[in-house]
């Protein structure tokens, strides 16, 4: 199997892709295209595995995002965490990651006075560290949601001080933040503890990312879609695909005026050693 990109975080399971999903996926074999196809719950989990399984240029990651914090009444307990997750899913030949999964202080349930914001970050912070045991035990990658609440980066301070701890206990723990929106000081925290940065095509329309794309080690990013959000300025407002990852390369490579060839071979290598791809 000829690869040339990996698209390492989108969401081919939902039904945006219903209608045409074969023909997408046959587009990303002419154009040696591979993605992860990653979970955020349960359900999607499932149907991601599903299609890795089906499809060859198709690997699946799965995990509760922290937005479905709610589903888990106490995360303390299992809550059908493990068992979904562990016996049924995570140990799939196909999986390659752990995740979504992290924290989103961005927004929280509202009109629910049971889910104050203080409760609902360390009900996000027990699920997470689930995450992070279950990563270990498998030893997989993580792939982390991180959102932080406007005008600040506490989700990025908050999971910086959980994985320095889990560190101690998992040495080899390792993965990526995806869809990274911090700065040059956290993502230098992030790679002192063996984790890596993607991004996606809103590189493409908008330059609050340029700084960090230019600073940081080109040995540390990753490409991604997020697909079906975020689709490239080409096709602003419109569903995104995996072929979108293709804009995301060559961008990171425009803005830090490397040849985009030797970016895009770098990208692929450093996906394929994260998730032993």
């Amino acid at each position: 199997m000829n690869v040339r990109y990996i698209d390492t975080h989108c969401h081919l399971q939902l039904g945006q892709y219903e209608h045409d999903r074969e023909e997408l996926i046959e587009k990303m074999r002419a154009e040696d295209i591979i993605a992860i196809v990653v979970g955020d719950d349960y359900e999607s989990s499932q149907m991601a595995v599903a299609l890795a399984e089906k499809h060859e240029r198709l690997f699946a990651s799965v995990g509760v995002h922290p937005d479905h914090v709610k589903d888990f009444v106490n995360p303390s307990s299992d809550d059908g965490f493990t068992k979904s997750i562990i016996h049924e899913l995570a140990k799939h030949p196909k999986v390659v990651a752990i995740g979504e999964c992290g924290f989103d202080f961005y927004r929280f349930p509202a009109n629910e006075a049971t889910y104050s914001a203080e409760a609902t970050k360390a009900k996000q912070k027990e699920l997470f560290k689930k995450h992070i045991a279950l990563a270990a035990v498998l030893d997989k990658p993580l792939i982390i949601h991180a959102r932080s609440s406007k005008g600040t980066s506490d989700a990025y301070q908050d999971l910086i001080e959980i994985l320095k701890e889990a560190k101690k206990e998992y040495p080899n723990l390792r993965g990526v933040i995806h869809f990274f929106a911090g700065g040059v000081a956290e993502a230098k925290e992030f790679f002192a503890l063996g984790f890596s940065i993607s991004f996606t095509a809103v590189i493409t329309f908008s330059h609050d990312y340029d700084a960090v794309i230019r600073a940081v080690p080109l040995a540390n990013i990753l490409s991604e879609t997020d697909a079906p959000y975020v689709a490239p300025a080409s096709r602003r407002g419109q569903r995104n695909d995996p072929l979108a990852v293709i804009d995301v390369v060559n961008k990171i490579a425009e803005i830090r005026g490397e040849d985009p060839e030797l970016v895009r071979q770098t990208l692929l290598a450093n996906a394929k050693r994260l998730f032993v791809i």
